[in-house]
């Protein structure tokens, strides 16, 4: 079976199963089969294609079919224009969670300091740690998480990109392995409650669950970031955090218990909902 064959295959497949762009999609996997570009998919289209890339390349169309993230698959996503491995180890980076690094980024730029110490808490896949490290000339960020897997990602995205000589990764339970103090605190913790995560998309449900069950009200780690961050915050820092679209009074309102921050304001993300909340103390 040649290139073009192969490919249409693919379409068809994921056209009979109401997959979103079919073409795309199959396009897509078929590259990361063969590890080759766009470009080469279309001159070479009347190429033979080794049997067992064939095999491969269609237990990819079947996976995608099945609800496996095809960032998992290709193990790439986009986020703030960098490129990222992700696996099912990690939370795949969404665009909305730009929104909270352009937030940081800003806050930073306006701070004046010879270094800006950042504690990214639930790293992940280490997007938001890497994302800020490559825009802030002066920043150095300590990224924590719980998952051995999920730091050994983050590091790899760090070298990825760069800025592993501005970044130091922790295994930490929250702020339990966490000591000293930084110029900002950025979060983007499990949010999701308990009950829903199992009507989420399939390809949602697919993700560390670790990463997205949030407790019975979607507040747990909320909870924690509001009672401690301050501890941990230079005088004028600030605690950024992601929050769910119908989060936002719930989470000010935590903060505002704690009677450690001023300054609390809300950023909406380009869906025109309700997705950073940023507190100074």
């Amino acid at each position: 079976m040649n290139i073009r064959q192969l490919l249409q295959q693919g379409i068809e497949i994921l056209k009979e199963n109401n997959i979103e762009n079919p073409i795309m999609h199959a396009r897509i996997l078929l590259e990361t089969v063969l590890e080759v570009n766009r470009e080469y998919i279309f001159i070479n289209d009347k190429q033979e294609v080794e049997k067992i890339k064939e095999i491969n390349y269609l237990d990819t169309v079947r996976k995608l079919v099945e609800g496996y993230p095809i960032q998992y698959i290709t193990n790439h996503q986009e986020f703030m224009k960098l490129d990222f491995y992700v696996d099912k180890n990690v939370l795949i980076p969404r665009a909305d969670t730009e929104i909270l690094v352009e937030e940081a980024i800003d806050f930073i730029r306006n701070k004046k300091s010879e270094k800006i110490k950042i504690l990214d808490i639930c790293t992940g896949s280490g997007a938001i740690a890497a994302s800020v490290a490559k825009n802030i000339e002066n920043a150095y960020v300590y990224a924590t998480d719980l998952s051995d897997k999920a730091l050994e990602v983050a590091q790899k995205n760090a070298l990825k990109n760069g800025v592993l000589n501005k970044c130091e990764f922790i295994k930490s339970d929250m702020f339990k392995n966490i000591t000293g103090k930084f110029d900002v605190i950025i979060s983007n913790p499990p949010y999701i409650k308990k009950s829903i995560i199992k009507e989420l998309d399939l390809k949602v449900q697919q993700e560390p669950m670790m990463a997205l069950d949030g407790g019975e009200d979607g507040l747990n780690f909320y909870r924690i970031l509001s009672e401690n961050a301050y501890k941990f915050l230079t005088e004028n820092g600030a605690l950024l955090l992601e929050i769910g679209y119908d989060q936002k009074e719930a989470v000010i309102d935590l903060l505002k218990a704690s009677c450690k921050y001023k300054k609390i304001y809300s950023k909406k993300d380009l869906s025109g909902n309700d997705r950073v909340i940023c507190a100074m103390v």
